[in-house]
């Protein structure tokens, strides 16, 4: 009986359309994002600690979103990024900072270095427009120096860059995206460059 069962069921799947359905692969995209023009760390210099992006409100779902013409959002499902994109942005951040040439080191939580500043944020934007041809980013830091038990604040600002999309295909919008990224990080640097 068990083996009529188990021959019989490939034939009452495709009777009800199951093996029809094409598979769709789910791909993960990691959100890399190298500094172009890397400098080697000064010796002597700041050491800065990036504790955690927080993922602004609807941002912390991993899959790919994008901007309809209606104003809705589209969450793809089959199209996500390898991490929850504050996590990722976090990290991409710490290293485009330490490739920058600017501080002796550059630190996460949990390290066991002083720092003299801290960076915290906020990722508000990652998505992108395909009806405008365009994704945006946008991410809201803060920075404190650190001095023994007080703290006073060095910056506190929003940032936000567009990049064109290369094309609306899913690889398009993850190009366009850490294009957008890149542009906001290289404001933050310069921003940090001069407080």
């Amino acid at each position: 009986m068990r083996r009529r069962i188990v021959l019989a069921a490939p034939a009452v799947l495709a009777a009800c359309g199951l093996s029809e359905r094409p598979y769709v692969e789910r791909r993960d995209w990691p959100l890399d994002i190298a500094n172009p023009s890397p400098r080697p760390s000064p010796r002597r210099g700041e050491v800065l600690l990036v504790r955690a992006i927080r993922a602004g409100p609807g941002l912390d779902a991993r899959g790919l979103q994008s901007i309809q013409p209606d104003g809705s959002i589209r969450t793809s499902f089959y199209e996500e990024w390898a991490v929850p994109p504050a996590e990722g942005v976090e990290d991409a951040l710490r290293r485009w900072l330490a490739a920058s040439g600017r501080f002796a080191a550059v630190t996460a939580s949990g390290s066991r270095l002083s720092a003299d500043l801290v960076l915290e944020g906020e990722l508000t934007a990652l998505w992108s427009e395909p009806a405008e041809g365009v994704a945006r980013a946008a991410i809201g830091i803060t920075v404190l120096r650190e001095r023994g038990v007080n703290e006073t604040v060095r910056l506190a600002r929003a940032f936000s860059a567009t990049a064109p999309l290369p094309d609306k295909t899913p690889q398009g919008e993850v190009e366009g995206m850490r294009a957008a990224l890149a542009a906001v990080f290289r404001q933050i640097e310069t921003a940090l460059a001069r407080g």
